[in-house]
């Protein structure tokens, strides 16, 4: 067959995929109308989890499955937009990794609101001046990210999702020669990801802290022989030159992220559940509060302690697992640890994000 004949093809086949998303439109425009009169919520993890199941079980190819998913997140979010506008904030400014987690997440349809500090995200979604947040938790290299696990010790907000995002580094300046580089601006965590390649490529330089990796890059754009270590897509917004890409020292550097509201997803058939809970102080408590889930055949995928901030050594355990608390062996699991904790609140259960 002809160039031309498979064009005349693609573009036959291309007004049927057109007025089926037109179709699935007009659906979504009455399932919106449907959740207003129930006061439902707009964005629902769990459906979400399930079409992106379903589509990949039924994938015959040659597409991926990951080009599919990518697909149907502008699919999915455009879907958002026609059911209600909805907001979604995140530790900003433009083109820090969280604003690019959260675009993997909820795509180009929603309205997006940066915030200069996790504190600040968390009081959006709180006050209903943004429906959702995104803050990032742990890194795969630099481990947590405690502002984060700080802020659920007083937040009513629920974790409703999670994201993966691999972390990729690049040196940027208005300066084309590295020589000429005298100070470098990015986040703490970020100096801690790519500290090897600093050592050799930029020794005793100074390194400056920034509140994000964006604002590094606006003030790098700024200022004569300084540079940043920022996304790929921070240089073309504040036109810095790409010196090196792909700095950072461990070649597999993944954040993960957190979706954070006011609602909690349902059950799917995989799930996690993140709970918080501090320990009555005798011999043997952390030993005795982890055996319940080994009796429960649970597994916990993450487990992490923070300072009270209230008395000297009472410290907060924050932990994941595998399930949903509304699964039997979990509510299980945790009507034990109840009774040997003096607090324990369940953050959230969510469909597991696939580890990158």
């Amino acid at each position: 067959m002809s160039l031309k004949k498979l064009r005349v093809s693609i573009d036959s086949i291309d007004s049927k995929i057109l007025k089926l998303l037109n179709e699935r439109a007009k659906v979504t425009l009455r399932v919106g109308s449907v959740k207003s009169k129930r006061n439902a919520s707009i964005y629902v993890p769990e459906r979400e989890s399930e079409v992106y199941k379903r589509l990949a079980d039924s994938n015959k190819g040659p597409l991926s499955n990951a080009a599919l998913k990518a697909i149907y997140r502008e699919v999915m979010s455009s879907a958002l937009g026609l059911e209600r506008p909805i907001k979604i904030a995140y530790l900003g400014p433009d083109f820090t990794f969280t604003h690019l987690a959260s675009m993997k997440k909820f795509g180009s349809s929603v309205k997006y609101s940066g915030c200069s500090t996790i504190t600040s995200v968390f009081d959006d979604v709180e006050k209903g001046r943004a429906d959702y947040g995104v803050v990032p938790i742990e890194n795969s290299v630099e481990g947590a990210v405690n502002h984060t696990l700080d802020m659920f010790i007083d937040s009513d907000l629920k974790v409703c999702s999670e994201i993966y995002l691999e972390i990729s580094h690049s040196l940027l300046s208005g300066e084309s020669d590295i020589k000429k580089i005298k100070k470098v601006y990015s986040k703490d965590q970020v100096f801690g990801q790519c500290r090897l390649w600093l050592e050799e490529h930029l020794p005793g330089v100074a390194l400056v802290e920034a509140a994000s990796t964006a604002r590094a890059a606006e003030i790098a754009s700024k200022e004569k022989g300084a540079a940043c270590i920022a996304s790929e897509l921070a240089a073309s917004k504040y036109c810095l030159k790409d010196l090196y890409d792909s700095i950072e020292d461990n070649a597999h550097n993944v954040t993960r992220f957190l979706v954070i509201g006011r609602t909690e997803a349902k059950q799917t058939r995989r799930d996690k559940t993140s709970v918080m809970f501090s320990l009555k102080d005798r011999v043997g408590a952390l030993h005795d509060i982890l055996m319940p889930f080994k009796r429960y055949k649970i597994n916990l995928t993450k487990i992490e302690s923070r300072p009270s901030k209230v008395k000297a050594w009472k410290y907060y355990f924050f932990i994941d697992m595998e399930g949903h608390h509304l699964d039997k062996k979990i509510r299980g699991a945790l009507s034990i640890l109840k009774k040997n904790t003096t607090y324990l609140k369940i953050l959230g259960s969510y469909p597991a994000a696939e580890v990158i």
